[in-house]
């Protein structure tokens, strides 16, 4: 015997007796971190057939902006900012100013047009720590964002404002045993 399993559609509406709300998770650490758990849980929601988006702010030097995002299967949208380097500086020229700017208006957009379940974003901290995006703008973000929508939040020295609306917060740190 074979069971089908029909993936909904990002805009459909489970028949479930309650409202389901979407959670801001926090991953951070007090240095600059790879986080690969996120990353792993992002390709398995993925390929459960969610929708999701994973916006790497602070990435960049493979042409790999919104005009050109990565697919990682049928549901995973990657996107970084379309730059020629890493931004590892708040000192930034103005294009790519511009660049940073166009990825936070872009990922608003299609979060507040519900195309993704799952949204990532990828060293929001530290671009808020580098006063490239303001903090009540994220704030804004999250309170208005579609109530189905999980975000996850990932980057060092997250500020206190984003850890007290985080319904999880997972803290990454490195221990040195001999």
């Amino acid at each position: 015997m074979v069971a089908q399993l029909e993936t909904p559609s990002v805009n459909s509406t489970p028949n479930l007796p309650y409202p389901v709300e979407g959670l801001v998770q926090v991953f951070t650490s007090p240095h600059r971190n790879f986080f690969t758990s996120v990353m792993a849980q992002s390709l398995r929601i993925a390929g459960q057939g969610t929708p999701v988006l994973v916006v790497q702010f602070l990435k960049g030097g493979i042409r790999q902006g919104q005009e050109r995002p990565i697919q990682l299967g049928q549901n995973l949208d990657w996107i970084r900012c379309d730059l020629p380097r890493c931004i590892d500086t708040p000192h930034l020229d103005e294009a790519e100013n511009q660049s940073l700017q166009k990825l936070w208006q872009y990922t608003q957009q299609v979060v507040f047009e519900g195309k993704y379940s799952l949204v990532v974003l990828d060293e929001l901290s530290l671009a808020m720590n580098f006063g490239l995006i303001p903090e009540t703008e994220v704030l804004g973000f999250l309170a208005q964002r579609p109530p189905h929508v999980d975000i996850i939040l990932t980057g060092p020295e997250m500020p206190q404002s984003l850890l007290d609306v985080a319904d999880q917060i997972t803290e990454i740190r490195r221990s040195h045993r001999p």
